[in-house]
């Protein structure tokens, strides 16, 4: 059975059983817990939490996750994937044990031909929480199980909750035996490769404390409704209804091994390290391109950079199989044809996802050459020290700084005779875990910040009406100071109110929240700020500059009309912007994140390269166009289905729910899901002027533009600047542009002549240095500062120069500059010269310590540069005693 089957059979079954059928969630979601979306109920988890009522009583989905936290081990071990697909069905208050043991045991045994898995129902286990008799009891009656395959274990593997305060409740894990073959009788608590567990189901019905019940804490209460949290692992359904040892050989993942193996030259199973490097690229390839989907770039941080480490480690590993050419444009083609029936946007969106992951193969193919070449440099240190390994400080340098994976540095030290501290490498790499672990602790903490919230989150609901209005009556509803409930704030005072209802709108969707006030007689509060919590609350932070406001008063809040007006022309010249992107430049150019403001927005898209003059004059053009033809702006709200069937544009990362609002400007024009306020007609936003536009990442530009007032105000101030550059320069304005390249193209002239002079008067200056050269034993030597102000280039030029006058007898230059506070050197070794022993390298390895300095090169030649000008006679004189200890 394909692996497409069994998802479509999974959600038939519970839609068969009255469940909703919601669509996977993106792999990013706004959730300080998580960096990816790593189970199938995270998108789900406003329900369970009670932030949010859910629009269904049962629902079904497959998720796709991603677990990176043990990258390391994949491809060592089978049973480690980082992408991976999580089947489930879930009920908020609807069903509980009963049901959902029923639904999971008909699916997993009813016969193929009806629909089901057809799974042997004797060689099936289950177990339950150590205190959940009636579970077990479900087991035996509803599904005929008999006692001798029902095993009770402790919180640890039978209790589940979120890590933090919050929901949670014991779980049953149904596992099948395969057999003899893989493992000792006994059941999952016995052997575990043997018994596999393939579904979870947990039963939702506690409230857990401070301490988790997982580790023998009790709940601190029980929940109102009792919910229901299954998931089931699509993948090892896979691997065994496929009949295969592992979810490697799958039909997702093992047409890609294939595909290694044709652009490698080796074979899946013929050598244990050349697998563990096939099953990388498989898994890495199907995570990256799930990823890079869901509108991830490769970066140095966040989510950016566990992309880059996968794809990074695609390359190494099809590298170290023999791959001589590029890999990733092949390996994310089969990606793609493989999964593309269950997430066709890596069809549609195919041509962005090759051109990311094919950049970072070409950018990580040069890292990988400056690797080499900071490699070799550790390598003739450390045997200059008489020593045999590389520290473990330098394997994380190349690893952590510059991208070089340990395993090739590993390889490669082998090669020159060499070992490398792999104990003072993986420490290193502990404490950046162990920082790693820190910022996600931090992270899960902001989700407990919304306790002081959960009452009124319970009870309450702020109704939005600044689509309609500026200015509402409202009801505080609760005042907060310094996270703390208070019954009154008085002035001076900094304060959060919630109110009832409010025309202010709260930050989100890129748009930056509303300004206003809150005022009663006697009351004035200025607001700075609006968030949302939980999707719910408004909350307004302010200072009280005139009497108290009090919980339950009723208040006017009113937005500043004047910000208003600006941050709807912001917003809709986002939109403006973002369609005349895609008028320019095609469909590719898919927005990566957005901010605006009054009189500023700023768009970042996913491109490739910087954009010529032309395009960006382009996109200024249709975008003025677009304003200048005065399209109506048209907001509806319609299910998520209907909306992207009219081709409406979503945001990567957003979990939107099953009703969506829709902007429009002009029908075609531009067609976007957004929460945020706009203008009514596109002329009312005014000139747009794009200010520039840059790279802000791998794979991700930034357009930055003026609308409205603030554009008019900037071109008036670049004319004034441009009348000011004429009248300089005493021509018109239109004959400035011709006018500057005159004069760059004299200068660049006068700065081509200096330099020929300044070569001139280096080159005049080697005759003096060979003329003064000492003899130490049979050696030439020339060791000396370089005149002032010379830089690298010149100081090889000149070395080169005087090596060459030292004639056939052994000789040795070494030169030390001072530029700038810099150390640059280079060292020269004729032929005589190295027969004697002497190497340039060594040399370096000599002097380096003396001015700080670091370099490398060949036997004739080394270059670098120090950072200690004070060291240059201690280091000419270590040259003196070295040449003099070679030379005898």
């Amino acid at each position: 059975m394909q692996t497409h089957d069994i998802r479509r059979r999974f959600l038939d079954h519970f839609v068969r059983a009255g469940h909703t059928e919601v669509p996977s969630a993106s792999l990013i979601l706004a959730d300080p817990n998580l960096l990816f979306v790593n189970a199938g109920m995270v998108q789900f988890k406003p329900y369970f939490l009670g932030q949010e009522e859910p629009p269904y009583p049962r629902a079904t989905s497959v998720q796709k996750c991603v677990r990176t936290g043990d990258i390391d081990e994949v491809g060592i071990t089978t049973r480690h994937n980082t992408f991976f697909q999580m089947a489930g069905n879930f009920s908020f208050g609807d069903y509980f044990k009963e049901q959902a043991i029923g639904f999971a045991w008909e699916l997993i045994t009813k016969s193929q031909e009806q629909g089901g898995y057809g799974f042997d129902p004797e060689r099936i286990w289950v177990t339950a929480y150590e205190s959940d008799p009636e579970a077990a009891e479900i087991w035996q009656r509803v599904a005929g199980i008999p006692a001798e395959r029902i095993q009770f274990r402790d919180g640890k593997d039978n209790y589940w909750d979120m890590g933090v305060p919050g929901p949670g409740g014991p779980c049953s894990e149904i596992y099948y035996d395969r057999g003899p073959a893989y493992g000792r009788d006994g059941g999952p608590v016995a052997d575990e490769d043997r018994y596999i567990e393939i579904w979870n189901l947990v039963f939702m019905q506690d409230i857990r404390g401070d301490r988790s019940p997982k580790q023998g804490h009790p709940p601190i209460g029980t929940l109102p409704k009792k919910n229901i949290d299954t998931g089931m692992g699509v993948e090892r359904i896979a691997m065994l209804l496929q009949g295969v040892e592992n979810v490697y050989e799958t039909d997702l993942l093992r047409p890609i091994i294939a595909k290694a193996e044709q652009l490698t030259g080796r074979g899946y199973g013929a050598d244990p390290g050349d697998d563990v490097r096939f099953r990388v690229i498989a898994d890495h390839a199907r995570s990256s391109a799930m990823l890079i989907s869901d509108g991830v770039n490769p970066g140095n941080d966040g989510r950016g950079y566990v992309l880059r480490r996968l794809l990074r480690r695609i390359v190494r590993s099809a590298r170290l199989l023999g791959a001589e050419k590029p890999v990733m444009a092949e390996l994310i083609t089969v990606v793609s044809e493989l999964m593309a029936p269950s997430y066709p946007e890596l069809g549609t969106d195919f041509r962005r996802i090759e051109t990311v992951s094919v950049g970072e193969e070409t950018a990580f193919l040069k890292t990988l050459s400056t690797g080499s070449t900071l490699f070799d440099t550790a390598v003739t240190e450390v045997k200059a020290k008489g020593s045999s390994t590389i520290p473990g400080s330098e394997a994380f340098t190349l690893h952590d700084t510059y991208g070089f994976p340990i395993d090739l540095t590993l390889e490669m030290a082998a090669e020159a005779g060499l070992s490398v501290d792999e104990a003072g490498f993986r420490s290193l790499m502990a404490e950046q875990r162990q920082r790693a672990k820190d910022d996600a602790a931090a992270r899960k903490h902001a989700h407990a910040d919304l306790s002081v919230y959960k009452e009124l989150i319970d009870r309450s609901a702020t109704e939005f009406t600044g689509f309609a209005e500026l200015t509402s009556e409202a009801t505080v509803l609760a005042l907060l100071a310094d996270g703390v409930r208070v019954p009154v704030a008085s002035e001076g005072q900094q304060v959060e109110v919630i109110l009832d209802r409010s025309p202010l709108y709260a930050e989100s969707g890129g748009q930056i929240a509303d300004r206003g006030t809150i005022t009663a007689t006697g009351l004035r509060l200025r607001v700075d700020d609006v968030q949302k919590i939980a999707k719910k609350l408004w909350v307004h932070k302010g200072t009280v500059e005139q009497g108290a406001v009090t919980e339950g008063d009723v208040v006017l809040a009113q937005a500043d009309p004047a910000w208003r007006r600006g941050a709807t022309q912001g917003h809709s010249g986002t939109h403006m912007v973002h369609a005349a992107l895609r008028q320019v430049l095609g469909p590719n150019a898919v927005q990566a994140g957005s901010l605006n403001k009054p009189g500023y927005l700023r768009f970042d898209f996913n491109w490739q390269g910087q954009l010529s003059e032309q395009q960006r004059a382009d996109i200024e053009a249709v975008s003025n166009d677009g304003v200048g033809a005065d399209f109506p702006v048209n907001t509806f709200v319609t299910d998520l289905t209907e909306a992207k069937r009219m081709g409406a544009l979503a945001l990567f990362g957003e979990n939107y729910g099953s009703e969506v609002r829709v902007v429009e400007i002009g029908g075609p024009f531009s067609m976007e899901l957004c929460g945020g306020t706009h203008v009514q007609h596109s002329s009312q936003i005014g000139p747009i002027t794009l200010l520039g536009e840059a790279s802000v990442g791998s794979g991700v530009r930034r357009v930055e533009a003026f609308v409205g007032l603030d554009s008019y105000r900037y071109l008036a101030k670049e004319r004034a600047l441009l009348a000011g550059v004429a009248s300089s320069l005493k021509v018109p304005s239109d004959e400035v542009p011709a006018r500057v390249e005159q004069l760059v193209e004299r200068l660049k002239v006068a700065e081509k002549e200096l330099e020929r002079n300044r070569t001139a008067a280096v080159l005049a200056s080697a005759a003096t240095f060979a003329e003064r050269a000492e003899r130490v034993g049979s050696v030439l030597l020339v060791a000396a500062a370089a005149p002032a102000g010379i830089g690298g280039g010149d100081l090889r030029t000149l070395a080169t120069d005087i090596k060459g006058r030292l004639g056939s007898e052994p000789g040795v230059v070494v030169l030390l500059g001072n530029a700038d506070g810099k150390v640059p050197f280079v060292v020269a070794v004729n032929k005589p010269a190295q027969e004697l022993g002497i190497k340039a390298g060594d040399l370096v390895a000599g002097f380096g310590p003396s001015i700080a300095g670091r370099g490398g090169g060949k036997p004739e030649m080394a270059q670098g540069s120090g950072s200690d000008p004070s060291g240059i006679e201690a280091g000419l004189a270590a040259v003196r005693g070295r040449v003099g200890e070679l030379a005898g």
